[in-house]
């Protein structure tokens, strides 16, 4: 049988027998229910199924206060803990939340701030950590699982904000075998770090939009992953913006709005459209292009983000829209993604004040050298009925994750060209701790094509049969994790380290 054949068959079987259970090999993961769920959001609601309200005003996000009176000093706590949170009317839903809100408080920085936030784990039973995706942390301060947080101790975090840093980062747990469930339960937030010197224009504003997944039960309870969840990844039943769903916001005709993109749900693509509106991209994860890049349509892979400038021309309505993507699935139960209003922009009649053009040249974005050194990371999956039911695996070069192993020996501040080959049947975003690379080309079915436009990237999506070469430098010594960023294939193994030598 065809290999994607023997796995959809064999997930199938599983599904089928409720007695099935998957042998897990990650340390904590317990047997989960091997049900699927509908993952679609569309149409009427079925009778008994939570109705979430729609068309309510975009809500800001709650800021982390600077608690220094210090100029160039960030000095704050995030306490992560038990919290309840009220997404359909009459529904309270536990969550896990950071100071009790999801997502959590949006924390800003300037370039050459110093960062001292004190983390308090008050999740009961469970430790933690805060992982600070994509910024250049020294490696015992980056949350690492290796660094766990035990239950009811607070640790705090200390790093410097170097100049040039400047960015759309954000904050999320990376404890052992337990990320995935942390992070669908509410553990996620913004932390966006100012250049000192703005080449956007104040007058378009600064709008932090976080896309978050929620599959919500009858009861208001947010249910137990399933083995479908394992195997594709957690996908919920609707996508939120900083936590509600189809927020509005209006705005004169005009007005041009300066947007941060966060995709931080556990496993969803998003391809976007923002229709009667055009956009154009000027920053992608580690901060600005070096010019802007006029955009139809946009994808973000789980933990990707983007930064856009879009233009508001028209009086009426402008709404942002998924567009559809396969990026492969396994078993059934697959989200029909396509179609769902997202955000909706309500353009009034009235004009907006004149606002300076968008500059031609954002800032320069340095070539790496040659590299030193060349590495191959493989893709693939494995599944296997046994006695106990279900084996099942996501692996790097043949391996899973094991967190007493150094996969790889780096030398700090050398130039590395890193080859990230998917030979498995679905997309997986890969995603590097400490650095933020550049991606220099993309090869599929024989085709090798180079990006649009040259940027600073922590995490790249790798389609299915798609080879992608990216190079990069790590510049602080120390333990550093690589990992697909479907949050359920890295506890199931697709994770390695990388030993950074000064």
């Amino acid at each position: 049988m065809h290999r994607r054949g023997f796995l959809a068959a064999g997930l199938a079987t599983v599904l089928g027998s409720v007695r099935a259970a998957a042998q897990m090999k990650m340390d904590g993961m317990p047997g989960m229910d091997m049900g699927g769920h509908t993952g679609h959001d569309m149409g009427a609601a079925p009778q008994g199924v939570a109705v979430l309200p729609e068309g309510e005003a975009l809500r800001d996000l709650p800021r982390l206060a600077n608690e220094a009176g210090t100029p160039g000093l960030f000095k704050a706590r995030l306490t992560a803990e038990s919290a309840t949170a009220r997404f359909a009317e009459g529904l309270d839903t536990p969550i896990l939340g950071y100071n009790g809100t999801s997502p959590g408080p949006l924390i800003e920085a300037v370039e050459g701030d110093r960062i001292e936030i004190t983390f308090a784990n008050r999740i009961a039973d469970e430790a933690s950590t805060i992982h600070w995706h994509g910024m250049p942390v020294p490696a015992d301060q980056d949350g690492n699982p290796t660094d766990p947080v035990a239950t009811g101790t607070d640790r705090t975090y200390s790093f410097d904000l170097p100049e040039g840093s400047a960015g759309s980062y954000w904050y999320h747990p990376h404890p052992h075998g337990k990320t995935a469930e942390q992070v669908y339960r509410g553990l996620a937030g913004a932390f966006v770090v100012k250049p000192k010197a703005d080449p956007i224009p104040a007058a378009y504003g600064d709008t932090v939009l976080v896309f978050t997944d929620l599959r919500l039960a009858a009861d208001g309870t947010l249910p137990d992953s399933t083995m479908t969840d394992l195997m594709n990844g957690r996908v919920g039943d609707h996508v939120l913006v900083n936590g509600q769903k189809n927020p509005s916001l209006t705005v004169p005709f005009g007005t041009k709005r300066h947007f941060r993109f966060y995709n931080a749900t556990n496993a969803r693509f998003l391809r976007l459209s923002f229709d009667a509106a055009p956009m154009t991209i000027i920053g992608t994860d580690g901060g600005l292009l070096e010019a802007p890049v006029a955009a139809d349509d946009i994808l973000l892979s789980p933990a990707e983000r983007l930064e856009l400038i879009v233009s508001f021309d028209k009086p009426g309505t402008a709404v942002l829209r998924t567009l559809d993507y396969d990026r492969g699935w396994m078993g059934p139960g697959r989200a029909n993604d396509a179609g769902l209003t997202l955000f909706t922009v309500k353009v009034s009649q009235t004009p907006a004040e004149p606002v300076p053009p968008l500059p031609d040249t954002l800032r320069p974005i340095a070539r790496f050298g040659a590299p030193a050194v060349s590495r191959r990371f493989v893709f693939t999956e494995t599944m296997a009925m046994n006695a106990s039911g279900m084996e099942m695996g996501f692996l790097i070069n043949g391996a899973a994750f094991d967190m007493k192993r150094i996969d790889v020996v780096a030398k700090a501040g050398q130039v590395e060209l890193w080859e990230i080959v998917n030979k498995a049947d679905m997309d997986h975003p890969f995603h590097v701790h400490g650095t933020q690379f550049q991606v220099v080309e993309h090869e599929r079915d024989g085709k090798v094509s180079e990006p649009a436009y040259r940027a600073w990237k922590d995490t790249v999506n790798v389609a299915r049969g798609e080879t992608v070469r990216l190079l990069l430098r790590q510049d602080r010594p120390g333990p550093r994790m690589y990992h697909c960023h479907i949050l359920e294939h890295e506890q199931l193994g697709m994770m390695g380290i990388v030993d950074v030598q000064a």
